[in-house]
């Protein structure tokens, strides 16, 4: 039980972050914008980022999905729930239309 709590209280900065995921700090700052409903680092007194082992995989998430899956941001927020996108060619490929009857 102890180990648990420990562990729910280890938090990493931006560059421990990054060198961990490999994640560019300028990209780990978009994404806190951009998913801003997901993404959501703690902040210091000096609003320095503090990231949760919790938020570290939310990255790793993000990259898998981004990086590797290559969904757009819109398809993203679809695929977690996050909300509808703008338009849905921002988002991941759709399965091809249906022709129309006739």
């Amino acid at each position: 039980m102890a180990i648990a709590n420990v562990w729910n209280k280890v938090s990493l900065n931006i560059d421990q972050v990054s060198q961990l995921t490999g994640v560019k700090k300028t990209t780990l700052r978009y994404w806190e914008k951009e998913f801003s409903d997901y993404l959501k680092p703690e902040r210091t007194g000096t609003q320095r980022r503090q990231y949760s082992l919790e938020e570290v995989e939310k990255v790793s998430v993000l990259k898998q999905l981004i990086e590797e899956e290559k969904y757009k941001s819109a398809g993203v927020r679809l695929k977690l729930g996050l909300g509808s996108p703008v338009s849905q060619a921002e988002g991941a490929p759709s399965a091809p239309e249906k022709p129309p009857d006739g």
